[in-house]
């Protein structure tokens, strides 16, 4: 009898404690539920605050300033005097758009006097936008202009210098820095953007030192591009001896002394065609790569897994399009104007794809009522690719 309470009791005991370890697992469930919604948003609101005050501090990263200055002579009874303008212009405003205000008010205090002044104002202006491959109409899908850079010194140094830029913004300007490689990870957002981000830089840093600083296979490397290409295949994961960040800064800083080589013409940098396809090559394999993971099982995969795939892209694209604008300006004459259009569009169909920020990445059934962000910048990639692969036949003559 004594055996069967025992073994009795022992039962209820069993029950209990499962019991209470359902309510248990239950509460923490609760729990860790909470407090990870309440971490996402504070981080996604203090990510909004800090690059608000970091965009009202000192502007956009990859935001470019021009300061153009145009001379326009006055006619025969004035020609002792010169007009001078001097404007700087941000991306935000067309420099079409202002040299025509300019035009107009000369128009509106003297409109006979000015009227010859007005026209080779004008001509000039018409010269300058075509010199530079200037787009002043708003970019489709994200309200922005781009406007006509100016080349302010060897050719390679703004090619080199966009190279840096995308980089150099996710290791010294990013709150929070490099996440890839954090032991405590707060959202994985900003890790697969970076990540994409890298990958493009890669990429570029061997198109660099095999093809774009050497004339041939048997040209030497320049010393700074090897060690900045072997600097940035490091694992972005490694934390230390040596950390991810401090290889990809020595990268970076490798590159920044090739360009100061450039400047002080001690290294050379080649446009020729066979220069530059190799790159185009690149780009094509890695939106190929995004364009097939983006359109995969579309409605079929979870949105964790979704979003990872998204800002993968998205980091690509931003450093894509950010690099593609330099080879505008830096290859102009090779890419000749009718390549130039095509280029132009493979950048704003990038720039497109690097503006697309939903609060939520949604994965949504094709034909269903929520959307699914994945096909949606899918889009735009496809298209960059489309042109890029257009660009590199019609450089080679392969039509």
């Amino acid at each position: 009898m004594e055996e069967a309470k025992n073994v009795t009791n022992e039962g209820d005991a069993v029950k209990k404690k499962s019991f209470f370890k359902k309510i248990l697992t239950s509460k923490w469930f609760i729990i860790t539920v909470l407090i990870l919604g309440v971490s996402g948003y504070a981080t996604w609101w203090g990510m909004n605050w800090w690059k608000d005050f970091s965009a009202k501090r000192g502007g956009q990263t990859h935001e470019t300033q021009i300061a153009p200055k145009i001379n326009a002579t006055q006619d025969a009874h004035s020609a002792a005097k010169n007009i001078t303008i001097d404007g700087a212009l941000t991306t935000h405003q067309p420099a079409v758009q202002k040299q025509d205000s300019h035009g107009t008010a000369h128009n509106t205090v003297e409109p006979q006097k000015h009227t010859a002044p007005d026209s080779a104002f004008n001509e000039t202006a018409d010269k300058n936008k075509a010199a530079t491959h200037a787009s002043a109409t708003p970019a489709a899908g994200h309200g922005t202009t781009h406007t006509a850079s100016v080349r302010t010194g060897p050719r390679g140094v703004a090619f080199v210098e966009a190279c840096i830029q995308p980089l150099d913004h996710e290791l010294n300007h990013r709150f929070l820095g490099w996440r890839p490689n954090d032991i405590i990870r707060f959202a994985d957002n900003i890790k697969n953007l970076q990540l994409g981000i890298l990958e493009v830089t890669r990429r570029t840093a061997v198109a660099l030192a095999e093809n774009l600083s050497r004339t041939g296979s048997t040209d030497a490397y320049v010393p700074s591009l090897e060690y900045a290409m072997n600097s940035f295949m490091i694992k972005p994961s490694e934390y230390m001896f040596p950390s991810a960040e401090s290889k990809y800064q020595e990268g970076l800083d490798g590159w920044r002394n090739y360009q100061h080589m450039l400047e002080r013409k001690e290294e050379r940098f080649y446009l020729r065609v066979d220069n530059l396809v190799p790159l185009f090559k690149a780009y094509e394999s890695i939106l190929g790569s995004c364009d097939e993971n983006l359109v995969r099982e579309l409605g079929n995969i979870s949105t964790f897994k979704a979003d990872d795939v998204f800002y993968y892209t998205k980091g690509v694209a931003t450093a894509m399009g950010t690099i593609l604008e330099s080879v505008a300006l830096d290859f102009d004459d090779t890419i000749g104007s009718q390549g130039m259009d095509v280029l132009h569009h493979a950048i704003e169909a990038l720039h497109h794809a690097s503006h697309m920020s939903p609060w939520i990445v949604l994965e949504g059934k094709p034909d269903g009522i929520f959307a699914n962000h994945r096909a949606n910048i899918a889009a735009p990639i496809s298209h960059a690719r489309f042109y890029l692969d257009v660009l590199s036949r019609s450089l080679t003559g392969n039509l």
